[in-house]
């Protein structure tokens, strides 16, 4: 079964079980991915202001450390811009810990350049040939004569993972490739940087870089919804088994219309339109 049915089930599920609890005093914990960052950051303040007995520190470091910080136990909930993987799931289990996904948004990862650069779409194969080190100049992709500046993700980054799975195929990205730990980092480098390429969730585009068409497809919400942008995912919070107290509190807050709501304030697109 494709892993975004199996995900979509269990989300189904889950809005079926769920209930609503008593918020219980306490701190949750909040960790991994830098595109889920911006709506926790502000269902976090919405909350809390909501819910003073409640403290939630939230921080970055990738789907990775996100979906680590759950195995591990030192946080409740893991953000994640991907699936989990399987070896993920299998440490998890020799450790006595059942994930449990939530699928809060969709998003598209947009190639981006910066504004200066004349190039406005490329292909999918075009994409993975500048990320391989096969294309190393714009003139070759109908641009202005410049060498191309690949800037990628660390390992450990959903949006890396997704790239590399939707763009490169699985191929590896050229060694030479400058990589950065954030969407924040990309954003800063191809500003920075007359010839950079860089990819980043749509929640992190703003006019200090410029947006490439995929194909002949601008990613959007739109065309995100209806399947036509290529490069698009789901992003998930991932809890320590089925949530409880002030963490199931705070997942259905993400799923209300309110959660929603800043969901689609933070850039990404909601999964419930209500």
């Amino acid at each position: 079964m494709n892993r975004w049915i199996k995900s979509i089930l269990i989300l189904v599920f889950g809005l079926f079980c769920v209930a609503s609890s008593q918020v219980f005093a306490g701190e949750l914990v909040i960790k991994g991915s830098t595109t889920v960052l911006p709506i926790a950051q502000m269902a976090a303040e919405t909350f809390m202001a909501e819910n003073p007995d409640v403290k939630i520190s939230l921080s970055g470091g990738g789907s990775g450390n996100g979906i680590k910080a759950i195995i591990d136990g030192t946080a409740q909930i893991g953000n994640a811009s991907r699936f989990i993987k399987q070896k993920e799931v299998s440490l998890a289990v020799t450790k006595g810990v059942y994930p449990v996904p939530f699928r809060i948004a969709l998003d598209a990862i947009v190639p981006v350049v910066n504004p200066k650069n004349s190039v406005t779409d490329l292909t999918t194969a075009q994409l993975k040939d500048i990320y391989l080190g096969k294309i190393k100049d714009w003139k070759d992709v109908g641009g202005t004569p410049g060498k191309i500046v690949v800037i990628s993700r660390d390992s450990s980054s959903g949006t890396f993972g997704v790239w590399q799975e939707l763009v490169m195929l699985e191929d590896r990205v050229v060694p030479s490739a400058l990589t950065v730990p954030s969407n924040g980092g990309i954003v800063q480098a191809v500003a920075n940087t007359p010839g950079a390429i860089g990819y980043v969730g749509l929640g992190y585009l703003n006019k200090e870089i410029k947006a490439i068409k995929v194909n002949g497809v601008t990613g959007t919400e739109e065309t995100t919804l209806n399947g036509s942008f290529p490069i698009s995912r789901g992003l998930f919070m991932f809890t320590q088994g089925w949530p409880e107290g002030e963490t199931m509190d705070f997942i259905n807050y993400i799923f209300s219309k309110k959660g929603q709501e800043l969901v689609r304030k933070a850039g990404s697109i909601p999964v419930f339109g209500f």
